[in-house]
């Protein structure tokens, strides 16, 4: 059994669609009136049909006042880090700190070099990675960054301004040196979806997670642990569907199951049908339950 014993939190994936903007506006609104804690956008720019994940957030946040907001996941390859420091440093200031920095080191190198990025693969991308963790930590917390390697060039620059609250480095990771590096030097791992990572194999990606943070004098209770799931919520849906696809009390179950039994902390949920709709009964039924029956487990131990 692996719980952190974490706070919850929940949030609910963007559509960045050019043509779905306007209904992708209207969730954000639905999901921060509904309490939830996280939007999170994916970043994918060399899709021709998506909008720019950094300036759907930025106009998501004027149309939204308390709920905080996630890339998920930033890529590196395309977004250099100290400027990305100071996209996400800016952005706070101008929101009282309502962002949050998924970040990874590019999975789709075709993809990247089609756009002019490097398109670094195996071990370079993972080096790249931990210096570009680096290079974001020093530029948020403000100092002066200087860094010359063979994956970056940067000469003194002076970061500012400062957000005026932490934004924490969450890495998006699926294989074992990646995830080595997200016990090393992230605030957190992202999971990619559960039909990309079964809960099954959770178990081994959460070990590496640890020992490697313990290796590094780290407490890995300190990390947050983000789980993508896809799925449809619903008795007309079971059977049918990407994910998890059931009624509501069989999401609550799994989601339980799934945070005291494989330690993750933060749920964000991909509707897989009928956006506005599945996000009212996971808002409404499917967190408030999860909430209320891990307190009671974690407070009968």
């Amino acid at each position: 059994m692996t719980d952190y014993g974490r706070q919850l939190s929940f949030g609910v994936s963007l559509d960045p669609t050019a043509g779905a903007w306007a209904q992708t506006r209207r969730l954000a609104r639905t999901a921060e009136d509904s309490g939830l804690d996280h939007l999170a956008v994916q970043d994918h720019p060399y899709q021709p049909g998506h909008l720019d994940a950094w300036t759907l957030i930025t106009h998501l946040s004027a149309v939204t006042d308390r709920i905080s907001f996630l890339t998920d996941v930033a890529d590196l390859q395309l977004r250099p880090p100290v400027m990305l420091a100071k996209a996400a440093a800016s952005l706070s200031v101008l929101t009282d700190g309502r962002i949050q920095l998924g970040v990874g080191g590019g999975g789709i190198p075709d993809a990247i070099a089609s756009m002019g990025g490097p398109a670094r693969r195996g071990q370079d991308m993972v080096a790249f990675t931990e210096e570009s963790l680096g290079l974001l930590r020093t530029a948020l917390a403000g100092g002066v960054v200087q860094l010359h390697s063979p994956y970056h060039a940067v000469d003194g620059y002076r970061a500012g301004p400062l957000p005026p609250k932490p934004v924490e480095l969450w890495l998006g990771a699926q294989k074992p040196r990646m995830l080595a590096v997200t016990g090393r030097s992230a605030d957190g791992w992202i999971a990619p979806l559960n039909i990309y990572l079964p809960p099954r194999e959770v178990p081994s990606r959460q070990r590496i997670i640890d020992e490697a943070a313990t290796d590094a004098g780290r407490d890995p209770s300190t990390l947050r642990r983000v789980y993508n799931v896809i799925g449809v919520i619903g008795d007309h849906g079971h059977g049918s569907g990407p994910g998890l696809v059931g009624d509501g009390r069989r999401w609550v179950d799994t989601l339980t199951e799934w945070t005291v039994e494989l330690g993750f902390d933060t749920f964000v949920f991909w509707p897989a049908t009928d956006p506005e709709q599945q996000l009212a009964l996971f808002a409404d039924e499917v967190v408030p339950a999860v909430r209320e029956r891990v307190d009671t487990l974690r407070s009968g131990r």
